[in-house]
């Protein structure tokens, strides 16, 4: 690698890790050193599950790619949405054909097929989201949310009247469950009477199927509803029930979606996918990465990497119509023993997960499965790969049977 190339890498993770995301960073501070030295530009391709006017995971991913674009002059981007699981090798085999020398492929069931066509292409960069299958031309990266799902959980068990609590799912693979047990240890911390009911739709995208589970629990008397589905149809069926008279506190998912439900929405979890996108491609433009050196390459992400952010809002954690509610509500520190409000404790959390050596970690034991098995002791921190292959229940959680 030459010089200019190395300061290129130092310039870009130094701007994109300064936390100016949603493009915000000029492309000439990023690149200015870098055209000095004639590189050849660089044609990526994102290949996504769902439409790009889903307002959740694929709008996230969009927004990622779009930043990428504008502060990388010497990189070109496209992408092909709504693409099955089965269709996946055939759109690869386009972009290729398209010029594409850099492959992401956004969706857990993507993986099998982008290993495939990784052995088959092998100087093709490929970068798969949320699997655990790496090859020598393909690596692995993740925003990793569940600290703030556990953060939710903090404020949904505190808001709840009925101690009942939905959660609509899209699938019951690990990356979800994880997320709903991180969800639920926040609830029991708070609450340990309230249960969280889970209602899973076995589809990534379908606003039809998420508001029928949605309305399916309220009337079971859940009054907060989280979930992990494309589109913003919980927190619209919340606004819709809220305005009719009935509270109904919800949490959004991986894109801004407050303003789908001002008086419903309180938190949620934004993915902010540029600050990933754009260590990899500054580091393959680079040739740090190359089509040789990816095996062991996987990006997990969390808050201390800025890959993610607390809120249904940017740069608002919590909806400011439910923050005095919150500081009304008060808990004890499990770990200090101090009596403070829920406000103060989920910001207390926040803090702590964000730091280099993060001092929490809701997955810390003891834990217990909903069938009383323990799943981990006393002090004892879930690792990696306890959390990527997780397949059972927290003890608050009524869900359908898993493999675990």
């Amino acid at each position: 690698m030459t010089t200019a190339q190395w300061i290129a890498v130092v310039v870009i993770v130094a701007i994109v890790s300064s936390g100016l995301t949603y493009f915000l960073v000029p492309a000439k501070t990023v690149t200015e050193v870098i055209e000095k030295e004639v590189t050849p530009k660089i044609k990526a391709g994102w290949i996504y599950v769902g439409p790009i006017g889903d307002y959740g995971w694929t709008k996230a991913h969009d927004e990622g790619r779009l930043f990428c674009e504008q502060i990388f002059p010497w990189l070109e981007t496209t992408y092909v949405e709504s693409v099955s699981e089965g269709d996946c090798p055939r759109v690869i085999e386009d972009l290729i054909a398209d010029g594409c020398t850099v492959i992401f492929t956004t969706s857990f069931g993507f993986m099998d097929p982008t290993l495939e066509m990784a052995k088959k292409h092998p100087d093709i960069i490929f970068w798969h989201c949320s699997g655990y299958k790496r090859y020598k031309n393909m690596g692995t990266y993740f925003s990793e949310f569940y600290q703030l799902y556990y953060l939710n959980g903090l404020m949904a068990g505190a808001l709840t009247k009925t101690n009942k609590i939905g959660y609509v799912a899209a699938h019951t693979i690990p990356e979800v469950v994880r997320h709903i047990n991180a969800f639920a240890i926040g609830v029991k911390e708070v609450n340990p009477d309230a249960v969280v009911y889970v209602r899973v739709i076995h589809a990534w995208y379908d606003p039809t199927k998420a508001r029928e589970a949605a309305e399916a629990l309220i009337a079971e008397g859940c009054d907060v509803l989280a979930f992990t589905e494309d589109s913003p149809t919980v927190i619209e069926v919340g606004q819709e029930y809220t305005e009719k008279g009935q509270q109904i506190y919800t949490f959004s998912h991986y894109s801004p979606m407050e303003d789908y439900g001002p008086d419903s929405c309180v938190s949620g979890q934004i993915a902010h996918w540029e600050v990933i996108y754009a260590d990899i491609l500054a580091k393959i433009y680079a040739g740090y990465y190359t089509t040789t050196n990816l095996e062991n390459i996987d990006y997990w992400w969390m808050l201390r990497q800025g890959a993610c952010e607390l809120g249904g809002k940017v740069g608002e954690p919590i909806n400011p119509k439910f923050v005095d509610e919150l500081k009304a509500i008060m808990v004890t520190d499990k770990i200090t023993g101090e009596e403070l409000s829920v406000y103060d404790l989920v910001m207390r959390r926040l803090a702590q997960m964000s730091e280099d050596v993060p001092t929490f970690d809701p997955f810390t034991g003891p834990l217990y499965d909903n069938k009383g098995v323990l799943r981990a002791r006393p002090g004892e921190r879930l690792g990696h790969d306890e959390l990527w292959t997780m397949q059972w229940w927290y003890e608050n959680v009524v869900g359908p049977e898993l493999g675990g």
